[in-house]
């Protein structure tokens, strides 16, 4: 992406905030006013802020960092994306080793679970830790937009020192007068270099029965949330491949009409999360069981981040392809969806393929 506006050049992590798409460039610089929860936000947007931009933790009682900026700067206009790699960082990152053994047995576990009739999916992620304290994810978060390694890239201040950063190609939903449109992703394989085995891949999944039954629960389920608010919903019959560099995932790209102007992004975005693309379907059964057989606090990964405007106007990405920068280091973030069917080792490679985005605009290789 040629950054005409000059935006991403002015970011800078701890005083601002960016969040890149295909509408194009938004900054948020300074702190006027600051919510913790979506409906705190709702409230300031209400009250007269001009814009909210921030992020969405995964759990639904964790704290939000949203924020209505001193300054907001915005390019709708942008160029065409341009073909040099991203930006490494200049510190040497040590890797430490993944669990792939923990993952490996909750995924097991999970699939015992779902046969036994206590849910039918869950999505399991995995968690590394790279040892760069006070790193400087601003390079970063430039060369993950100039590679296009997701439609939706982003840098957000959450506070603590902490940066959340990445770029995901999950449209959670968006807003713009009165179209709505979501793009949920699930079922996906990683790609190969290889051009003809990256076309094998790519036509097996779309026939996959196993993936197609996974994405079924995410599209219908974001279906269903935005039916109470739009009329004439339009939801595709058959999934499409979306491709990163990456990963091949099958996609429904859903449109509609909002019913009530005064229903904003912020507000359907917040009726649709956690979707069953990062949670799990039941989703209350399936919170549980990720409390339970992940190791980590998730924090904002799997969240939402994104940004909406006093006129209900927005944009939220779902937070996957993402770390998380403080004072103590980077911990970068990766999940697969499971269901009836899942193998182990399968979900292990294509969570390896995924953390394979940050990895390498970081610098870092690794191979499970």
């Amino acid at each position: 992406m040629f950054d005409e506006s000059g935006l991403l050049a002015a970011y800078q992590p701890g005083g601002s905030s960016v969040f890149v798409s295909p509408r194009g460039v938004l900054l948020a610089e300074g702190v006027r006013a600051e919510a913790g929860c979506p409906e705190q936000a709702g409230t300031l947007l209400r009250d007269g802020a001009e814009i909210v931009v921030g992020a969405v933790p995964f759990a639904l009682d964790a704290p939000a960092r949203l924020v209505v900026p001193e300054k907001i700067r915005q390019s709708l206009v942008i160029g065409q994306r341009e073909s040099r790699p991203p930006v490494s960082p200049k510190s040497q990152a040590h890797l430490d080793p993944l669990p792939d053994d923990e993952y490996v047995a909750a995924v097991e576990r999970a699939v015992r679970d779902i046969r036994a009739g206590a849910y039918t999916k869950v999505v399991l992620a995995r968690a590394l830790r790279l040892n760069t304290p006070d790193f400087d994810p601003a390079p970063v978060v430039r060369g993950l937009a100039a590679s296009g390694a997701g439609a939706y890239t982003f840098g957000v201040d959450v506070g603590g020192g902490r940066t959340l950063f990445g770029a995901s190609p999950e449209l959670l939903v968006a807003r713009r007068g009165t179209t709505v449109s979501a793009h949920p992703l699930a079922g996906s394989i990683p790609r190969s270099p290889d051009p003809a085995e990256d076309a094998r891949r790519a036509a097996g999944l779309l026939v996959s029965a196993k993936d197609r039954h996974e994405h079924t629960f995410a599209a219908e389920a974001v279906a269903d949330g935005l039916r109470g608010f739009c009329r004439d919903l339009r939801v595709p019959s058959e999934p499409t491949l979306t491709a990163t560099p990456t990963m091949w995932h099958l996609g429904s790209r859903i449109t509609g009409e909002i019913a009530d102007p005064g229903v904003s992004a912020l507000a359907l975005a917040t009726a649709l999360h956690p979707t069953p693309a990062v949670c799990g379907t039941p989703p209350d059964v399936a919170r549980r069981a990720i409390a339970e057989l992940e190791t980590f606090d998730r924090g904002f990964f799997a969240g939402m981040v994104g940004w909406t405007a006093a006129n209900g106007d927005g944009e939220w990405a779902v937070t996957i392809r993402c770390a998380t920068a403080g004072p103590d280091g980077l911990d970068v973030y990766a999940g697969a969806g499971i269901v009836d069917g899942s193998d182990p080792q399968a979900e292990l490679a294509e969570t390896t393929a995924k953390l394979g985005t940050m990895l390498a605009a970081l610098g870092v290789q690794h191979a499970a």
